[in-house]
């Protein structure tokens, strides 16, 4: 009950229904409107504030938190993002995240890598092509050759980033899918950075896992809202 709540909540905040700075309902209130015992709404509120979104303070309430002290990488709350609609410039922000971080790791990766990481690797790419994306084990064989390749990097705090990348690439294949099939087959390109890796070439492994990342940008859809921002932006001109 606490995670549903938890869940309802998250996703009103991350998507703007409620803003930085806005007081929730308090908790006997809020326990009774939702016909929940206080103690799973307290539950649901500690969820929340562990994850940065809001922030409780005796004598004030519970308030939601700005935007900076959110973990946009926490798995439950890049899904709440993506539940509706995510923010144009969030999408895109998560997507520059991705290549800072990955495209160096796959460099490092290209130069440390074992046997048993290739192998890892291979296999995940295996496992994608053998089951599409638009399963759960296809989508697990992605977020695998990425965790392989993070782990490949022999760095323990590039390896500690392996949750929040998952969760991105989970999150944004899910949303793709969400109204159509992909519009392309991702598995050439992890192909081209697995070769690269294996053929120890850091710079082409650098350059092809950024070109990954892009084309991986370009099959998102562009949320509704940045669209008619777009269209209303053209019309005052």
């Amino acid at each position: 009950m606490h995670g549903t709540i938890a869940r309802d909540l998250g996703v009103a905040i991350v998507s703007g229904r409620y803003q930085p700075g806005d007081l929730l309902i308090g908790e006997i209130a809020s326990s009774e409107k939702l016909e929940v015992s206080r103690t799973a709404y307290r539950e649901a509120v500690r969820i929340l504030s562990a994850k940065g979104l809001v922030e409780s303070k005796p004598k004030v309430g519970t308030k939601v938190t700005a935007r900076s002290h959110w973990n946009l990488l926490d798995p439950d709350v890049l899904a709440w993002a993506f539940e509706s609609e995510p923010d144009l410039d969030l999408l895109e922000s998560l997507f520059e995240l991705r290549n800072i971080v990955e495209s160096a790791a796959a460099a490092f990766a290209a130069t440390r890598r074992t046997t048993a990481h290739l192998d890892a690797m291979r296999d995940a790419i295996e496992r994608m092509a053998r089951h599409t994306l638009a399963t759960p084990e296809g989508r697990q064989g992605d977020q695998d050759f990425h965790a392989s390749l993070l782990e490949a990097t022999g760095n323990p705090y590039i390896i500690s980033l392996t949750t929040g990348v998952n969760a991105a690439v989970n999150t944004t294949t899910m949303f793709k899918q969400r109204e159509r099939p992909l519009p392309r087959d991702p598995v050439p390109d992890h192909l081209r950075v697995f070769t690269a890796i294996a053929d120890r070439d850091p710079d082409r492994a650098r350059e092809e896992m950024s070109t990954l990342i892009r084309l991986a940008l370009q099959d998102t859809p562009v949320p509704q809202r940045a669209k008619a921002r777009g269209k209303a932006q053209k019309a005052a001109r």
